[in-house]
């Protein structure tokens, strides 16, 4: 194949070239050109002589997945697919019918894990438990999940069949209905009451609230904003705050959060190499302090967690309870690619927390070293 012919389809890789020069310092142009060379040589080799055909945007990604990879693992190559996922997680809203499957590996096939309440899949009848067989007549035997959110999303308004398996049934059913937006919520409460409402007053006789955030996303703030001015309203006089298995999210939500129980000085800094420096500060205004709080932790407790709960325990306004956490105290960017489908997550900074201790557990580190 002529060399003009395969330019064109592997000039992103130029991108991932220069990500690779900036960590590397400023280089000439002529060994960036070299270097680009032998990529575009090992493309046309393996196009040329690998056993099996091969397909050349799997190659292309498969190379910038790799080299993202090598560098940290919270650095990735994001194609256009998982794009349209990534920001439904982040953004919190998206359209479809509003369930959590998994995979059932004795049935291979999807399980729902549980329906949202007041979603479309809800009000159809869905249930926790339910093997899905059929999507719109197809069948699920052996899809995996993302297969399935990528099925199952779509333009509200638009129709979907499941056909479903109940638990303790041998007759499949099945169920129409009609996709939604639909918002997740990352704040909920211990228990629902009986309009389905979280209940976050955990403790009524001595007025104890429990608020779970289960990731840090878009509408965050605004939900826990909410969450405690109806425990508030309740005559709440201490809070539970638990972020166990919370991965994290986005950096200003977490800095909201902070912000809503701290009235003065440092949430969280960060530093990286080429770009400037920034200090997050809290204000008075809006601020809940009023009642002690205990901040629930575990090891799974990650990233954006981890600055809420460094900065409530470091101005001394909770508890911090549980198990060590995580240990991921980098920040990644989203910056788009040329070919506007696709992007780079890509670490550009740490952070530190107000004390000024390490949080981030580095590659090879030990117990006995300052990190979560």
């Amino acid at each position: 194949m002529p060399r003009r012919n395969l330019y064109p389809i592997v000039m992103v890789a130029a991108v991932s070239l220069l990500c690779w020069q900036a960590t590397q310092g400023a280089k000439p142009k002529d060994e960036m050109m070299e270097l680009y060379g032998v990529f575009v040589d090992a493309v046309e080799q393996v196009e040329a002589n690998y056993v099996r055909p091969v397909d050349r945007r799997e190659l292309l990604e498969s190379a910038l997945k790799g080299m993202l990879q090598n560098l940290d693992p919270h650095s990735s190559y994001i194609n256009t697919t998982e794009w349209k996922q990534f920001k439904r997680q982040i953004e919190g809203r998206f359209g479809g019918i509003g369930i959590q499957v998994g995979m059932d590996p004795d049935a291979n096939r999807l399980k729902v894990i549980a329906p949202m309440v007041g979603t479309p899949a809800y009000e159809a009848g869905v249930l926790a438990g339910d093997l899905i067989m059929e999507i719109d007549g197809q069948s699920t035997e052996g899809m995996n999940p993302d297969k399935a959110v990528e099925v199952l999303t779509g333009r509200p308004g638009t129709a979907v069949k499941l056909t479903v398996l109940h638990e303790g049934t041998e007759k499949s059913e099945t169920l129409s209905m009609t996709r939604a937006i639909i918002d997740v919520p990352s704040v909920l409460g211990d228990n629902r009451k009986s309009d389905d409402a979280w209940d976050f007053m955990l403790d009524k006789g001595n007025k104890i609230g429990y608020i779970r955030i289960t990731s840090f996303i878009q509408n965050t703030t605004e939900e826990l904003k909410k969450a405690l001015d109806e425990l508030k309203a309740e005559g709440m006089k201490a809070l539970i705050l638990d972020l166990r298995d919370n991965p994290g999210g986005l950096l200003g939500a977490a800095v909201e959060v902070s912000d809503l129980f701290v009235d003065e000085g440092l949430i969280v800094s960060t530093k990286g190499r080429n770009t400037i420096s920034k200090t997050y500060e809290a204000e008075k205004e809006g601020t809940y302090d009023n009642f002690p709080m205990v901040v629930l932790v575990n090891q799974n407790a990650a990233s954006a967690a981890e600055i809420v709960s460094a900065c409530l325990q470091d101005h001394n306004r909770a508890i911090v309870v549980g198990q060590r956490s995580y240990g991921k105290g980098s920040v990644q960017n989203i910056i788009d690619l040329e070919d506007g489908k696709s992007v780079l997550k890509l670490t550009v900074a740490t952070y530190q927390r107000p004390s000024g201790k390490n949080i981030h557990r580095f590659k090879n580190a030990k117990d006995s070293d300052e990190w979560g």
